[in-house]
């Protein structure tokens, strides 16, 4: 199998995407940030920098919106919608971080799904980091994305 990001020489570029068509696309990643439980009890009350699941849901919006800024060979998208849910799992104990992103256009939104839930779990870690500094982020991963030349794709359950 061929990387569509390197030319025959090997050199990087970026996917000319300019004859594919548009079409509905939609990608869901999901992570997970583990703490104690008096850390998660801290998240979900509101920490000393204020709401945190607040704060990390807009600070994962806006990094689906500036993924081609981040990562080099991603193409600059008009994305349609940004949601994510952010829930506190005592089974962790933890914050359970899913992305949905969406748009019309002639490639993919997982990487922006995937920014989104990296950028919420690192939000949640640098609001939270006073409490607990030994907070892991786990299980960043794409659940599941529509539309496009390669189809369906869903996890594994």
């Amino acid at each position: 199998m061929s990387l569509t990001h390197f030319d025959p020489t090997g050199q990087a570029h970026m996917v000319d995407v300019s004859a594919k068509p548009a079409t509905l696309r939609e990608a869901v990643a999901e992570g997970v940030v583990r703490m104690r439980p008096e850390t998660l009890a801290l998240a979900q009350g509101g920490g000393a920098k204020g709401d945190v699941l607040g704060v990390a849901r807009l600070a994962g919006i806006m990094g689906a919106k500036r993924t081609a800024d981040l990562i080099p060979l991603c193409h600059p998208l008009p994305l349609s919608k940004v949601s994510l849910d952010l829930d506190a799992d005592p089974g962790l104990p933890g914050i359970r971080v899913t992305a949905t992103v969406r748009t019309t256009g002639p490639t993919g939104v997982e990487m922006e799904a995937l920014t989104a839930v990296t950028t919420a779990c690192l939000t949640i870690y640098d609001m939270l980091k006073a409490a607990e500094k030994g907070m892991e982020i786990q299980g960043v991963r794409l659940i599941s994305k529509t539309g496009g030349k390669s189809g369906h794709y869903r996890v594994a359950p």
